[in-house]
């Protein structure tokens, strides 16, 4: 089971056993996500702010066969030090894999969330979600063709089937979690398509638009809308309450002082596809390789943005936890 495989740290257990609120965090963004020593910076801005909504930060990894929920200052450093290439990435698919390695493995949307709901966690915050990948459903001159090339008139980008394990995560587990909306890389019409077909609510705060991850708006009306977090947490209380056995996603606009402009952000996105499209980039590299392909074309500002969002869902998710918890 599980739940044999889980060691909480005393904070955590301790808040969860009093029923106080207590917000999951994903370790990827440390290990994978951002270089030292903006990667630590960042994961102990979010625990800080999930603090400072009043709520208890548990930052999920794995280590020696263990689900760690909840890590200390020394374990933070030690993934966001660890040599490239030395951390795993633990999702639902790889998660057995990880826990048998017995070193350090971190963890994405789904392994996060499969080791929060088995602790008794309800609220998790991340960046943006993982969905169907541009190629994914066979559109044309997509990134990772088997060939490596490009769609022509006569030869057709074959689909890749490149859909991310955190939607069918969202689909399988009672959770909120809170994001800036699926990363502005991905086919964002088709990922609200797979949500929507999952069962799973898709709330914008704060506007009526989803949110674009570097940018303020993806462009799109979300599903559905709430002016701030108390209507949020009403939403999710009602949906969690309901027992439907799936997650609900909880979309926070980039703070506007550090947001892209959409045109901006969408000329970087493209461009950075076609250059993944014509270097051949596909399958797991893609995801990495289009971030830091797009932090060049933006000088940097991709960064600075994505940085800024990660904080503020830390702190919105605690904010709703808080919520939740007062009943």
């Amino acid at each position: 089971m599980i739940t044999d495989r889980l060691d909480l740290s005393l904070e955590v257990s301790t808040a969860l056993a009093e029923g106080r609120p207590v917000v999951a965090l994903e370790s990827t963004l440390i290990s994978h996500g951002l270089p030292y020593p903006q990667n630590l910076d960042v994961a102990t801005a979010s625990e800080s702010a999930v603090r400072a909504a009043g709520a208890v930060p548990a930052t999920v990894a794995i280590n020696g066969g263990r689900l760690l929920v909840g890590l200390d200052p020394a374990a933070l450093r030690a993934l966001a030090t660890a040599p490239a290439g030395s951390v795993r990435k633990a999702a639902r698919p790889s998660l057995a894999a990880a826990i048998a390695d017995g070193g350090w493995a971190a963890t994405t949307v789904s392994a996060t969330m499969i080791a929060a709901h088995a602790a008794g966690i309800r609220v998790f915050a991340t960046g943006g979600i993982g969905g169907v990948h541009r190629g994914a459903l066979g559109s044309g001159g997509a990134p990772g063709n088997r060939d490596g090339g490009t769609a022509t008139a006569t030869a057709p980008a074959l689909p890749t089937f490149d859909i991310s394990s955190d939607l069918e995560e969202l689909g399988r587990t009672p959770m909120a979690v809170a994001c800036a909306g699926p990363k502005a890389i991905l086919d964002v019409p088709a990922t609200l398509e797979y949500l929507e077909t999952r069962g799973v609510p898709v709330v914008a705060v704060g506007q009526p638009d989803l949110p674009g991850f570097f940018a303020r708006s993806a462009g799109l009306a979300a599903p559905a809308s709430v002016p701030d977090v108390v209507g949020a947490a009403t939403i999710v209380r009602t949906h969690l309450g309901l027992g439907l056995g799936g997650g609900i996603l909880i979309c926070v606009p980039v703070p506007a002082a550090e947001a892209l402009p959409e045109d901006v952000a969408r000329a970087a996105v493209e461009r950075a596809i076609g250059d993944a499209t014509a270097a051949g980039i596909g399958g797991p590299a893609l995801t990495p390789w289009l971030l830091a392909r797009i932090a060049v074309l933006t000088d940097g500002a991709s960064v600075r943005a994505n940085t800024a969002l990660i904080v503020t869902d830390a702190r919105v998710a605690g904010e709703l936890a808080v919520l939740l918890a007062a009943g």
